[in-house]
């Protein structure tokens, strides 16, 4: 864990793009309110098989007019060179400077990986085309990526993200913060030098989290699934304990050296609100 202290930390939040002109319009709602807490930058999703493209550029072109810096998700499952090339040019030219690059989920009915079948392909191509004018992200998985057969695999895969040009790292969500510490001294042995951003999720409904998390492979403690599973219908309860739980992970993982914190807002201000100005700006 100490190679992460010596990154300053930085803050950040994640929107997905809206299908709706009505959720347009409460997203730009959120945005505005989630600004005054000035964050480093706005990363925006990337749907499966880049089914939300023109979506996500138009958010973060929308993000990066507001003023805010803004990283778009690509990723490279079903798509050719030439279709992420012109997606880089464009973030070129709109002073786009960071990206977070995955390899992204297979569309139901698509059996073709595409010209890049892995997210480390992705960071060596992009690389190739635009040298070192993007930041890039990549995924990390401290409780081990749904699909990899072992930890040790996950590990590895993470290590070829890292080598063909990984600037920085954001995990995926987690509950348990020895996980993370324990993801981040499994890099230090392997000479991964790079900062890993734990990811954050607010809690406030527990179905759509447990559904969640049972996707991507995210454990929920099982004191906390009972704490949940007990407020039924009571969701201002479930969302001050959820918020207690968060609240308390992030002080936690900020105290002990993790070089900022990566929320997934879900769109909505309260929850990544309260929490940012309880341990980032107290």
């Amino acid at each position: 864990m100490e190679s992460q202290k010596k990154y300053p930390p930085t803050f950040s939040i994640e929107f997905f793009p809206p299908k709706t002109e009505e959720g347009k319009a409460k997203l730009r709602k959120t945005r505005e309110a989630l600004a005054k807490l000035n964050p480093a930058y706005i990363s925006v999703t990337y749907g499966a098989g880049g089914s939300t493209q023109q979506g996500t550029l138009d958010r973060v072109l929308e993000i990066k007019q507001a003023g805010i810096d803004a990283a778009p998700h690509l990723t490279c499952v079903g798509a050719t060179k030439d279709n992420i090339r012109a997606l880089l040019k464009t973030y070129m030219d709109n002073g786009i400077q960071r990206i977070v690059a995955l390899r992204g989920d297979m569309p139901s009915g698509m059996r073709e990986m595409g010209e890049l079948a892995h997210a480390n392909e992705l960071v060596e191509f992009i690389r190739t085309e635009t040298g070192d004018h993007f930041h890039i992200e990549v995924a990390a998985y401290p409780e081990v990526h749904p699909q990899a057969k072992s930890a040790s695999t996950d590990l590895a895969n993470f290590k070829r993200k890292v080598e063909a040009g990984a600037s920085s790292a954001i995990t995926q969500y987690f509950y348990t913060a020895e996980a993370y510490f324990r993801f981040v001294d499994d890099c230090e042995r392997l000479g991964l030098d790079i900062p890993i951003v734990p990811g954050i999720m607010p809690i406030t409904n527990y179905k759509n989290l447990a559904r969640f998390s049972d996707m991507c492979g995210a454990e929920i403690p099982r004191w906390i699934r009972k704490r949940l599973e007990d407020f039924g219908d009571d969701i201002d309860s479930l969302r001050a304990f959820g918020l207690e739980v968060s609240t308390h992970l992030s002080r936690q993982l900020l105290e002990q050296g993790a070089p900022g914190l990566h929320f997934y807002c879900m769109n909505q201000a309260g929850p990544t609100e309260a929490i940012w100005r309880e341990v980032v700006n107290s």
